[in-house]
């Protein structure tokens, strides 16, 4: 299948910080979020075969929790209740559907990653990326050495070759980091799934920016899902909502959302016009001419964020701003 829909869905995120069952209210987002799947399925038809979902959209995100509660409060379990009922969604409306959710992992049991997976309408798991860069959330480059040892790069930089195209995950702020989308697109991606929940404004924003690059330096699809509105803590709620969209390898915008819950942001992709670009010679076909043995060499020379911060235990939020201050002084003194 070289052409189809995609639907990057936009709906409201329930936090479930200080919720006396927080478990019931994730039940409750993965029903609501079926409903309108299924709904979306219908009204756009058949051809739609992709859908992404919003950033964090069935808890919100941890603001004073520790990690030991937010891990209790919000992680899944990969294979869990909750990727279970999310599954039988995909295999019901016949849907890769893409989700964004903390979870928990047994070989590092203190801690919890930002994962967002994909499921196929089989009802597989085909992908499973954990966020790489983040301020505050554990990365698997906060235990590194272990991580790659479990997982391999393959499992820190997946990409699932399905029989819509090859799909990879840029998660919220990583749009804003090309190495990633450059590694992944290197991997083969041809369609970035990119989970958000940020401030949206009729201006462009930094993310919105980044997307159009993103994808005109990669020659790839860009599918970004923003929340509908957030509810439950003090931040305002349509603080983050809006503006869902999908880019194409040019960098044009091939629909977009307004506010509130909302279908609007879908869209035909047709690959065979993508991979027609990443053949064609010519000053367009960026990933072409990367110079990857400059870069690497040239990277390795600067000492950034080090990995493997989380590899003795926990900290608590001021030790991530700590680790970037002293970043921040190694590269520019």
């Amino acid at each position: 299948m070289t052409a189809f829909t995609a639907l990057a869905l936009q709906v409201r995120t329930q936090s479930i910080n200080g919720a006396a069952d927080p478990r019931a209210e994730i039940r409750a987002a993965i029903e609501r979020i079926g409903a309108q799947v299924g709904g979306s399925k219908a009204w756009l038809g058949p051809g739609l075969r992709l859908v992404v979902l919003s950033e964090y959209v069935l808890t919100g995100f941890p603001m004073r929790e520790s990690f030991a509660e937010w891990r209790e409060q919000a992680a899944l379990d990969p294979g869990g209740p909750e990727y279970r009922a999310l599954a039988g969604i995909a295999v019901t409306h016949d849907v890769y559907l893409c989700v964004n959710a903390y979870e928990r992992d047994e070989h590092f049991p203190e801690l919890y990653f930002q994962a967002s997976v994909i499921l196929s309408p089989a009802g597989k798991t085909v992908l499973r990326y954990r966020r790489l860069h983040s301020m505050f959330t554990p990365t698997p480059y906060d235990v590194w050495g272990d991580y790659v040892e479990i997982y391999g790069m393959d499992g820190v930089l997946p990409v699932a070759r399905t029989e819509i195209g090859n799909l990879a995950v840029l998660a919220s702020e990583e749009i804003l980091m090309p190495e990633l989308a450059r590694a992944l697109a290197l991997r083969g991606a041809e369609v970035f799934c990119h989970p958000t929940s940020e401030a949206s404004s009729p201006a462009l924003t930094p993310k919105a920016i980044a997307r159009r690059a993103r994808a005109v330096e990669n020659l790839a699809y860009v599918v970004s899902a923003n929340t509908g509105g957030l509810s439950g803590i003090a931040i305002p709620g349509d603080s983050t909502n809006g503006g869902s969209e999908l880019i194409d390898h040019e960098g044009r915008v091939l629909a977009q959302a307004g506010a509130g819950e909302s279908l609007v942001a879908a869209a035909e992709l047709d690959l065979t016009v993508l991979r027609r670009a990443r053949r064609r010679p010519g000053m367009a076909n960026l990933p072409s001419r990367v110079k990857t043995g400059l870069w690497a060499e040239e990277y390795a020379r600067h000492d950034g964020e080090r990995p493997g911060g989380l590899a003795s235990g926990t900290r608590d939020r001021a030790w991530f701003r700590t680790r970037q201050a002293e970043t921040i002084k190694r590269l520019y003194g």
